[in-house]
């Protein structure tokens, strides 16, 4: 089983930089899928974000598993062409294989699309047989069905190891293919088994890899609370980082518990620092709870708690300038750390289908230009900037945010708060240490004559139905 690398995103590069050992973390996918796997068959998982093997030094392999992203498919089709070559079958599953079936099916010989879990024992029994199909469909499973993943089976390089508890997203946000994917349900595995295989993770350090922990309603903050009391008590003596929505800090028995349960930081996404922008993006979350988020930071930082703050740049409500506003307004804010992103059009998306049908996907040569959707790339034709000042937007924004003055800062508040300095310093120093070379990659994109493409569109995003819903999170890195 291997997960593919993009040689693109030098933040994966552990020879590099052992700062990135903080910015990589196990492909959960493939581990929960080895755990569906029958125990006579012996697995193997590479992981090239960490290392690339010489796979033609291997023993031959009776099959292959890649999965991959969208910024990693081109990489997934040349592992593949190099087992075909050898007469290895080649499984390819996930998110992009799921989103862009017609463009990977040729490239290898069968495709999973959907969650993996009810489909995985017919393909190794069709690999059995001879009789391995183009095609799997998967669906969506109850989550009490989904098995601990096979954390044993990938150890010593990473400082975070990786856990899911929920699939699944009600918001719908144009630019995200969660709700596609995953379906709009919100899915929650037993609280029993989360503590379980928590409990199970070698690694102190745990990225609980859900779309949003915390979730929406009621009854999902009721169970949200249920499982940290569970993990409390069960003294898992483990630091955790969550993706959430802002709303965790409306409830503070949910923060104290949170904290408790070992919570170490929080993956917000403000997606705008505009009210249009939030509009744009269908983040109409975030816009019922007003626009100055600084209040509810700081209520969970209270509980040192630290808080990672997202971005989008390139909306159409986006002017001149755009740059530094994100900067002080995550200033403002008070956020830790700021991730901020290029507006990317990926399969499976309404900005997808919106900006192909407008004409503005500007990095279209399929399949080789998936390497350039990282989020870290202005692929789109953006309304009020051009490639280079759109890149140069970025630059600001990055450069006024983590300046060593202002990084200085907030590792000293960090530290004067006692909220986590040490994971806030390796945070911060890991972003700094990237800088330079994302600024070189976007740069060279800017800057290739082959910029802006021309090409046509080849991957259409498909009809989302009951067989293309959910996430295949056994067979794709989460």
């Amino acid at each position: 089983m291997i997960n593919p690398r993009n040689a693109l995103v030098g933040l994966t590069d552990l020879n590099g930089s052992r700062w990135n050992r903080y910015r990589v973390w196990k492909p959960l996918g493939l581990l929960t899928l080895a755990a569906l796997t029958p125990p006579d068959w012996d697995i193997t998982v590479f992981d090239e974000n960490v290392r690339t093997p010489d796979y033609a030094k291997l023993p031959r392999a009776d099959l292959v598993g890649v999965t991959a992203f969208t910024s990693q498919a081109n990489r997934a089709y040349q592992i593949a062409a190099a087992f075909r070559d050898r007469g290895v079958p080649v499984v390819m599953g996930g998110i992009h294989a799921t989103m862009c079936a017609a463009e990977a099916q040729p490239r290898v010989d069968a495709v999973v699309t959907g969650e993996a879990e009810p489909i995985w024992a017919q393909v190794l029994e069709d690999v059995r047989q001879g009789a391995l199909r183009p095609r799997y469909e998967g669906a969506q499973v109850e989550m009490d069905h989904v098995p601990p993943a096979r954390h044993d089976l990938l150890a010593g390089d990473y400082a975070f190891g990786s856990i899911q508890t929920t699939r699944g997203c009600p918001l719908n946000c144009s630019f995200c293919s969660v709700t596609s994917f995953n379906g709009y349900r919100y899915r929650q595995r037993p609280v029993a088994d989360v503590v379980r295989e928590f409990a199970a993770i070698p690694e102190k350090l745990v990225l609980v890899v859900d779309d949003n922990l915390i979730g929406t309603s009621r009854e999902h903050i009721a169970r949200t609370k249920e499982l940290f009391r569970a993990m409390i008590k069960a003294d898992l003596r483990k630091q955790w980082i969550a993706q959430v929505t802002i709303n965790i800090a409306d409830d503070n028995e949910l923060l104290a518990l949170a904290a408790q349960a070992g919570c170490a930081g929080v993956f917000v996404g403000f997606e705008s620092p505009t009210a249009a922008g939030l509009a744009e993006v269908g983040k109409k979350f975030n816009l019922v709870r007003g626009r100055d988020f600084a209040a509810p930071v700081r209520r969970i930082q209270r509980h040192r708690i630290l808080v990672a703050g997202s971005f989008i740049m390139g909306l159409d409500t986006d002017k001149p300038g755009i740059g530094e506003r994100i900067a002080e307004t995550a200033k403002h804010y008070g956020v830790d750390i700021l991730n901020t992103l290029f507006l990317t059009p990926l399969p499976g998306t309404r900005l997808w289908d919106e900006l192909g049908a407008q004409g503005r996907i500007a990095a279209d040569r399929f399949p080789d230009d998936w390497k350039h959707y990282t989020l870290t790339f202005p692929v789109a034709r953006y309304r009020h900037f051009s490639t280079a000042g759109i890149a140069q937007e970025m630059e600001t924004c990055d450069q006024t945010f983590y300046s060593l003055k202002n990084t200085l800062r907030r590792v000293w508040g960090n530290l004067w708060h006692r909220r986590k300095p040490l994971i806030a310093l390796v945070a911060n120093l890991s972003y700094r240490r990237n800088l330079p070379q994302s600024r070189k990659n976007c740069r060279a994109f800017v800057l290739s004559p082959a910029r802006p493409g021309t090409g046509s569109v080849v991957c259409a995003a498909p009809k989302v139905t009951s067989s293309t819903r959910g996430l295949p999170s056994a067979c794709a890195s989460p």
